[in-house]
């Protein structure tokens, strides 16, 4: 596979990126809860406002690097950004520190991944920002099992202190920084004259299948709440902190074995095709976690859980490209990736207010018919594949 110099240069600084993020992130749920005594429902607020102040920087960088027509410095100001949150966790002393440092970490991520999402894109060859999506969501949760491993090492070396973990990761957020400003090139959108400005959105002169998509797409993230919710879902089934990292690791190799091919074949057909699959996916494997008993089948649940993100990460980002023009693109892929966060605050404490107040099921059970009802919506409401999407103009 022939790999753009931008492609691949941002999917090495994602790999490291989530080497630093996921060691912190797979102890963060047992840090909030265990060492700092913060209640279940606090990892749902937690979770919730970061990825919901994450949208608030996607949608504004997105359309501010098709405004400034230069994408390269808002991706690296991003990263460096989120790297200096490690410290914050390391140092941390009550829950709302905590929440103050994932508060600026989602700011960094907020501002790097639309520029980052339009640049790839831009990056790549017709025919192709299938494969070169799913390329990088593999190198980002490549990364995300080598943190895993990492936290591994350090928890079965006889480290227990959490802050340990926090610290460590500090080192691959530095070199993350190093590698965007030496490897990437700035690629400039052709015009800014249909930019627009950030406090009007437009929509009504994008595409109406853009549109209808966002909708759905918005409808499905109200039930997909953080993923810290299933660590904590392995640990209430009986897993060790030491054993918590190995299983992450093996569901980042499951989306690795997945993201590539899944993305490559969205290429070669419908797009919706692959989305709705991964959704009706994703609540059966929810369905799963409200209804299983004992440590195996939640381990079983929790790695193939891995094949949900395959199916819709690269086909996902890739059909926001089908969709809008490139003049439009950084803003385009703001739009959407604020769809998907401003979901994540309701999502998240709904999924640890029913957990913390009903029952975990209930709180499972939610997420999975959720995303049945938006897998419908998808299939009544949007109908054109992404081959369909092209002809009708944008």
């Amino acid at each position: 596979m022939r790999l753009p110099r931008n492609v691949f240069v941002l999917g090495i600084a994602s790999f490291l990126t989530d080497v630093s993020t996921e060691m912190a992130y797979v102890v963060l749920p047992m840090f909030l809860t265990i060492t700092l005594g913060a209640p279940i429902a606090y990892v749902g607020l937690v979770e919730g406002i970061a990825e919901t102040v994450a949208s608030f920087g996607k949608m504004f960088s997105g359309w501010f690097s098709d405004k400034l027509r230069a994408r390269k410095m808002i991706v690296v100001s991003g990263y460096a950004l989120s790297g200096l949150t490690r410290p914050l966790l390391a140092i941390a002393t009550a829950p709302w520190h905590v929440l103050g440092a994932r508060f600026v970490d989602r700011i960094g991520k907020g501002l790097r991944t639309s520029p980052r999402d339009a640049l790839i894109a831009d990056s790549s060859e017709e025919g192709t920002k299938g494969k070169m999506f799913g390329f990088h969501r593999a190198m980002d949760h490549g990364g995300a099992i080598s943190g895993s491993l990492v936290a591994f090492a350090l928890l079965s070396s006889g480290i227990s202190n959490y802050r340990t973990i926090f610290w460590v990761a500090v080192i691959p957020a530095a070199f993350t920084v190093a590698v965007l400003l030496l490897g990437v090139r700035e690629i400039r959108p052709a015009s800014t004259t249909a930019v627009g400005s950030i406090l009007k959105l437009d929509l009504r002169e994008m595409n109406p299948i853009f549109r209808k998509y966002l909708v759905v797409v918005f409808l499905f993230t109200l039930g997909n709440s953080s993923d810290a919710f299933l660590i904590l879902r392995a640990k209430a089934a009986g897993l060790r902190d030491s054993q918590i990292p190995l299983l992450w690791a093996a569901l980042h190799v499951c989306k690795v074995l997945s993201v590539i091919p899944f993305g490559a074949l969205s290429d070669r057909m419908s797009r919706r095709t692959l989305i709705l699959t991964g959704w009706i996916f994703y609540s059966a494997i929810y369905f799963g976690f409200a209804f299983v008993a004992g440590a195996p089948a939640v381990c079983a649940l929790f790695i193939v859980y891995g094949l949900f993100y395959g199916l819709t990460e690269g086909p996902e980002r890739a059909w926001v490209a089908d969709l809008v023009p490139q003049e439009r693109l950084g803003r385009a892929y703001g739009i959407y990736n604020f769809a998907i966060s401003i979901g994540a605050l309701p999502a998240s404490l709904i999924m640890g207010i029913l957990w913390q107040k009903v029952s975990m099921g209930s709180a499972f059970f939610f997420g999975a018919v959720l995303a049945l009802i938006a897998a419908a919506a998808l299939l009544l409401f949007v109908k054109a594949d992404h081959k369909d999407a092209e002809s009708s103009g944008s």
